[in-house]
């Protein structure tokens, strides 16, 4: 698993327009073949009177699944133009489908290059991306004379507060990076003077918007 990486938030969609043409690019998150495959179909349904319905995702670690489709524009004018913006931007797990509703103004190859690539571009942006951090769970817990001093001092800490469970006793679970694991023990014991509980819990990704 990579110790973090970029990716666009769950969904979204932005439309431009450009020389009459409207160009619509939906933006999802995939991690399989599979699901960006349903996700382009969803599309092309969805837009079936639309002039073309042209896509792109890249999947994996090491972006080992890429695919670029035109859907009938000029070859390399629409799905590689979308495809290299996702590079550009650093992203996995990620496609889209940018639908054209052609506008009778015709673009010539280097406008569609530009018009496929600035849909996508702004795609992103509107949707968001994300940065995902691979983190370890830490358990902590305490009696609720702790609980006031030990809220706002992780609140105002560099760690991230995951979930809190008010039981017996107080228990939060907290994200921390693998190699801050100690420093954080220490700090968390000195603040309780020991009588904190810590233990590891599950390894999970942290999200952060970017």
């Amino acid at each position: 698993m990579l110790s973090r990486y970029y990716t666009v938030k769950e969904s979204g969609e932005h439309e431009i327009v450009i020389q009459k043409s409207r160009f619509i690019a939906h933006i999802k998150r995939v991690e399989t073949e599979a699901a960006a495959q349903d996700f382009i179909q969803t599309i092309k349904k969805e837009h079936w009177d639309a002039t073309h319905n042209c896509s792109a995702y890249l999947i994996g670690e090491n972006d080992q699944i890429q695919k670029a489709n035109d859907d009938g524009e000029p070859s390399g004018t629409a799905g590689v133009p979308i495809l290299e913006v996702l590079k550009k931007k650093n992203l996995k797990d990620t496609a889209v489908v940018v639908t054209r509703y052609f506008g009778g103004i015709k673009l010539g190859a280097g406008g569609l290059i530009r018009a496929y690539g600035k849909a996508t571009s702004e795609g992103i942006s509107a949707t968001g991306v994300v940065e995902r951090k691979l983190m370890k769970v830490m358990h902590v817990t305490v009696d609720y004379t702790w609980l006031g001093k030990l809220e706002n001092e992780l609140r105002s800490s560099v760690y991230t507060i995951k979930e809190i469970h008010y039981l017996d006793t107080v228990e939060f679970e907290v994200f921390v990076e693998e190699g801050e694991i100690e420093q954080f023990n220490n700090w968390i014991t000195e603040m309780t003077n020991g009588q904190g509980k810590i233990s590891e819990g599950e390894i999970l990704y942290l999200e952060e918007d970017i």
